[in-house]
């Protein structure tokens, strides 16, 4: 594994257990979280109000089923689950690009699918 598919599995164990400083310290002052067709944040504190999204309860299973690393990206595909405060489950698929400034990452594009009980 290497130096920065470490942090991508640093970054996705931080969110396993909503731990927002393990995940903050992997991060550039001006990250940018894009969510395409849902939300644009920029900077640590608007990353940072993400992390817990307030529509769930408890932290989410994630499981990276893959990593693909090419120049200045690391490519994470998995799948994930999460539980809403009225008890329902959310899983989806997910992939997300983490581009890097260094040994930081300086962009996440999150690709989320919703998964039915008969998909994936």
């Amino acid at each position: 594994m290497t130096d920065r598919q470490d942090i991508v599995q640093r970054y996705f164990e931080g969110f396993r257990r909503s731990d927002h400083e393990a995940i903050l310290a992997l991060l550039t002052d001006d990250v940018i979280w894009d969510l395409p067709g849902f939300r644009h944040l920029q900077g640590k504190d608007a990353f940072d109000g993400e992390i817990e999204n307030e529509a769930f309860s408890g932290s989410p299973i994630l499981i990276i089923d893959r990593l693909i690393e090419g120049e200045d990206a690391v490519v994470a595909l998995g799948t994930g689950q999460g539980t809403f405060v009225d008890g329902r489950v959310h899983r989806f698929a997910f992939n997300d690009v983490f581009t890097f400034a260094g040994d930081r990452i300086s962009r996440v594009e999150s690709y989320l699918v919703p998964l039915t009980d008969d998909a994936g």
